[in-house]
């Protein structure tokens, strides 16, 4: 008997808040450490902080006592869980090309770091049938 491999874990970012988007790259890394495939795809606000490399720093708007204790606990960066993402190789993370045109983001788009543009009929695709979806 063969064992079928683990579903993928697909999350659909739409939201720039930095705390939408930790949840976002946590639950993919979680998915990654379990052995998982994930696929992240980034749509309008939350692809533009990825545009405007806003990854480092925690901004909680109005909570500078949730910015301050989310540093002093060593919580992880947008980057850090990035760059673990990316180690894992169990990660494809994409942006939306119809977003990317509605920002007028194009010029950053190459230096962006997001290796996959996708519009909706490939996102449709790719992501049919997967049960484990998250959007924030």
């Amino acid at each position: 008997m063969s064992a079928t491999p683990p579903s993928k874990v697909v999350v659909f970012l739409h939201s720039g808040d930095y705390d939408r988007i930790h949840q976002g790259l946590s639950i993919a890394a979680a998915a990654a450490a379990s052995g998982r495939r994930v696929e992240v795809y980034l749509f309008w606000w939350a692809l533009e902080r990825f545009l405007k490399d806003a990854l480092d720093e925690p901004d909680f708007a109005g909570r500078v006592d949730v910015s301050d204790r989310f540093e002093s606990r060593g919580m992880p960066t947008l980057r850090t869980l990035l760059e673990h993402l990316t180690e894992s190789g169990l990660c494809t993370l994409a942006g939306c090309t119809g977003s990317l045109g509605a920002l007028g983001g194009e010029e950053e788009a190459a230096g962006s770091g997001i290796p996959l543009w996708l519009g909706w009929s490939a996102i449709l695709q790719r992501t049919a049938g997967v049960t484990d979806r998250f959007y924030l």
